[in-house]
């Protein structure tokens, strides 16, 4: 099998195509079709006539919390914070952003002194985040002082339309610092139009951080230490991905999010047993953390088809589609895109992807 590396992954995006507002309506963004041996243009209110009766749509109900937040130290020096993780006890994990680190123990004031925050030191898996305590619940301040965490290569201020609008409008579970992108271009006319036609659908939760963003700087992709997030895949998945598979649909996951948790969940599944002798379920239901990284010659057990917006170059999502449709198949897609003028990345358009049979399905 091949051997990729970062260099594969890379490709030159004109700066004007990297979309910085939303279309006009959700679902009036562009689409590319790439189901069938050609790509085709479409728009993404045209998704409900390529998906099947019985097929089972999987979205991410994850909600965007106003996770940056800007501040200054007693010294008066500016700190930016970005939330990456509601904890416990009033606590988070954050990002900081200042010209001297802030000493634990010392204090931040937020939002022009409408609360300060304890700095307890630092934590997270590699101990790069900072470990805060507020001053009452993290969701409450952050909801009334914060601000939407929109991506790096947005380069406006948030606005009151980016609060409606890098959002879901199935968002739920308050937790993510960055969008499922692909399911933003939903709204009620095609959710409507999806249940008309008897494709079903289903929720999980992952909670996306801000870690999806990094870059890949490592040339041997094995080397690059991929970001941990939380999931949870409900018993009511599980079974309704059951139901689907005997009957004979497709599992079509909205956005790489939702991939990346049912493949972690069948992954679980496939490491435990459980010393009956019965046969291991396809799905691991619960809550848990996830560090999958899935590049080219990754054996997906669930996922069939794919709706997802375009990538950054040399991003672990971008090899997570290419791994799914193929690398080859991926490269002449975006191609495509480019000369065709797709908007990118988060608030830009979307394709659907059926993914690349290698053998039966598991």
């Amino acid at each position: 099998m091949r051997t990729y590396t970062l260099a594969d992954f890379d490709f030159a995006l004109p700066p004007a195509l990297v979309a910085q507002h939303p279309a006009a309506e959700r679902s009036a963004s562009r689409l590319l079709d790439a189901t069938g041996a050609l790509p085709v243009d479409r728009v993404f209110r045209d998704l409900p006539g390529l998906l099947s009766p019985g097929d089972l749509l999987v979205f991410n109900n994850t909600r965007v919390i106003k996770a940056r937040l800007f501040g200054e130290k007693p010294t008066g020096g500016t700190v930016e914070a970005l939330v990456e993780r509601v904890l416990p006890g009033f606590e988070v994990l954050a990002h900081l952003r200042a010209s001297k680190s802030p000493r634990t123990g010392s204090s931040i004031s937020f939002a022009r002194g409408a609360f300060d925050a304890e700095v307890l030191g630092r934590g997270g898996p590699d101990g790069g985040l900072f470990h805060l305590r507020f001053p009452a619940d993290p969701l409450v301040l952050l909801e009334a002082f914060g601000h939407v965490p929109l991506p790096p290569y947005i380069t406006h201020s948030d606005a009151a339309d980016d609060v409606a609008r890098y959002q879901t409008v199935f968002a739920h579970i308050p937790g993510a610092v960055a969008a499922p992108t692909a399911s933003l271009h939903f709204d009620a006319a095609v959710l409507a139009a999806l249940a008309a036609r008897g494709v079903a659908s289903t929720q999980l939760t992952l909670h996306v951080g801000a870690g999806t963003f990094q870059p890949v700087r490592t040339e041997r992709l094995s080397d690059h230490p991929m970001h941990s997030e939380w999931y949870d895949v409900p018993e009511a998945t599980v079974a309704a991905i059951a139901r689907t598979r005997a009957a004979g649909g497709r599992i079509v996951a909205a956005g790489t999010t939702a991939l990346r948790a049912l493949e972690s969940a069948a992954r679980h599944a496939a490491a435990g047993a459980d010393g009956t002798g019965a046969p291991r379920a396809l799905l691991a239901a619960g809550a848990r953390e996830t560090d999958i990284f899935i590049t080219p010659g990754f054996e997906f057990r669930v996922v069939d088809r794919l709706i997802t917006n375009f990538h950054l170059p040399k991003s672990t999502l971008l090899m997570l589609v290419s791994a799914f449709a193929g690398h080859d198949r991926v490269q002449a897609l975006y191609r495509h895109a480019i000369e065709a003028q797709y908007r990118f990345f988060s608030y830009g358009d979307a394709m659907l992807l059926d993914r690349q049979v290698h053998g039966p399905r598991p």
